[in-house]
């Protein structure tokens, strides 16, 4: 492989990484902070997704889409908390299991309903349509390095607004004595609200900016749900930091596995056959690397001491 070629995955697993890092950090903040597992949050990547789709199709404009994305994620979110997810807290992890499930076949359902059974598709905007010449003569779409900086800024944004502000320190404080900050008035039941839907809304975000790039279907959330549980296994629960740093490693292993993988294994098999192993080999090197995190450190890199 040419030195520019690996760059250019390099670029492609640390883009796939940063949209990882949408979908993870919300689900931990919503682990982190309520303690509740939720399978339903690959819905609501799902829902920012057709929500984009649908209505860039009506209008011509992306970036509606992309507005109406975030607003559709988040007030789903918001609903299912307050109806649903309220009702969780204090029930043990096979019920809260259960009613998350349940709620993926609703939302699927209901997106089937909706939208048909059939992919819908998001242009690129027109202004990131182009390539770009980066040092070294790599030539790289313009949008996927949009992606690269969204990621970036929307993790400046969650430390700036965990680590700097009021609704931060409630967060923090939540995650560590829930009963505390209510007895000091607090409403516990209204910041939870607001961690869910912004959980969602960046689960929306990834969504609808990972739709460009993919077709947009029925259950596009459930295999990066997977993906976002092994990002924040190895980052760490609650850690933001660690869903960052869990992201680009899953991301760059990801990516650069079934790239190099079936090159490894060309000169002692035929090409179609080095390609399916390298391919599954890839997939599985995820898991291996969280394994191997979990055996240094039984918590994550950044999660708190098993």
């Amino acid at each position: 492989m040419s030195l520019l070629l690996l760059i250019e995955q390099v670029l492609n697993g640390v883009q796939f990484g940063l949209m990882l890092f949408l979908m993870a950090a919300g689900l931990t903040l919503v682990f982190g902070v309520m303690g509740l597992i939720n399978l339903a949050h690959g819905s609501l990547y799902m829902v920012g997704a057709f929500a984009c789709a649908a209505v860039a199709a009506a209008t011509g404009s992306f970036w509606l889409g992309l507005a109406a994305a975030l607003g559709a994620a988040a007030a789903a979110g918001a609903l299912v908390e307050v109806v649903v997810i309220r009702r969780l807290y204090n029930r043990d992890h096979l019920d809260q299991v259960l009613a998350t499930f349940a709620l993926i076949l609703m939302f699927s359902e209901g997106t089937r309903w909706a939208f048909g059974s059939f992919p819908l598709y998001l242009d690129v905007p027109a202004v990131l349509a182009g390539s770009v010449t980066l040092p070294g003569g790599i030539v790289y779409p313009e949008f996927r390095l949009a992606l690269i900086g969204v990621g970036l800024a929307v993790a400046a944004v969650l430390f700036w607004l965990i680590g700097r502000t009021r609704i931060g320190v409630r967060i923090r404080a939540g995650e560590a004595d829930r009963e505390m900050i209510a007895a000091l008035g607090v409403d516990i039941g209204r910041l939870y609200t607001v961690v869910f839907a912004l959980g969602a809304a960046l689960a929306g975000l990834a969504g609808a900016l990972v739709g460009t790039v993919q077709s947009v279907q029925v259950g596009m959330g459930e295999p990066v749900l997977i993906l976002a549980f092994v990002v924040i296994v190895i980052g760490g629960i609650g850690s933001i930091r660690g869903a960052l740093l869990g992201s680009l490693l899953v991301g760059l292993t990801d990516t650069l596995g079934r790239v190099l993988l079936p090159q490894a294994f060309a000169l002692a098999m035929e090409a179609s056959a080095a390609n399916a192993v390298g391919s599954a080999l890839a997939s599985m090197s995820i898991y291996i690397l969280m394994a191997a995190v979990l055996v240094w450190r039984p918590g994550g890199l950044f999660g708190a001491p098993a």
